[in-house]
């Protein structure tokens, strides 16, 4: 039986977060620094390897290339993986990785476009901090969910940590799943999830469903997916709301 690393995971970040994430189960912000004990964040936590691109590769050689008749842009992701991308042990490359690439996706530039006045530079630095910390959630070519934290469950995450009611929880679900709801949004955020490995695929239809995001390799079995998520999701989203803050408190 392999064993899998459960070691403390330390990483400094170019940025802050906000210390509201102590507030759930063995992660600790302290400024910059983030730490996480993956026997108390993790539901599930069955492996401890990740596959990454360097992020500044993907930006130099992928984000401004054009698809074309013969190759789509989710052809250019996967040929961009198979040639650069590397499993790693080492969970604080990948959240450096994944920050990189959700400042680059959830950037200031893009609110003037997004057609959601409601939206606001604070609420991009939730997205760019929860979509962080989802990416160390895992799915196997098999389908199989083999990691599983608190930030799969987007808006009871975001609600928890950043006191936020339902209805902003969800406008911020949709945004972080979405793409920006446009192409130009969704080529973008394909091209630069290359970095991560795969793509972002969701098990949910709409916010109120609440299942889910994860970074999932190109060829991964979505039925089998789907089937893993529907027999834990409830419990654990109980799980996470139960950390919820009240104005009792």
């Amino acid at each position: 039986m392999t064993s899998i690393d459960t070691t403390a995971i330390t990483v400094e970040l170019p940025d802050a977060f906000d210390p509201r994430w102590n507030r759930l189960l063995g992660i600790q912000v302290d400024g910059r620094r983030i730490t996480i004990d993956p026997a108390e964040y993790f539901f599930r936590f069955e492996s401890s390897t990740w596959l990454v691109a360097d992020w500044d590769l993907v930006k130099a050689q992928l984000l401004d290339v054009d698809e074309t008749t013969e190759s789509a842009v989710e052809q250019l992701a996967l040929d961009f993986i198979k040639n650069h991308g590397e499993s790693t042990s080492d969970a604080a490359c990948v959240l450096a990785t994944v920050y990189g690439v959700y400042s680059y996706l959830f950037r200031e530039e893009h609110l003037a476009g997004l057609g959601l006045p409601q939206i606001t530079v604070g609420h991009l630095r939730m997205l760019r901090e929860a979509a962080t910390l989802m990416a160390l959630n895992k799915v196997e070519l098999d389908g199989h969910i083999s990691n599983v934290g608190p930030c799969w469950f987007f808006p009871a995450a975001t609600s928890v940590v950043f006191d936020l009611d339902d209805e902003t929880g969800g406008m911020l679900d949709e945004v972080y799943h979405g793409g920006w709801f446009n192409e130009h949004r969704r080529i973008e955020s394909i091209k630069a999830h290359a970095a991560l490995g795969g793509r972002l695929v969701h098990g949910c239809q709409s916010v109120p469903d609440q299942s889910g995001g994860v970074v999932a390799p190109y060829g991964a079995s979505m039925a089998n997916f789907r089937d893993d998520l529907a027999e834990f999701k409830a419990g654990w989203i109980e799980q996470v709301y139960a950390h919820r803050v009240t104005a009792a408190e």
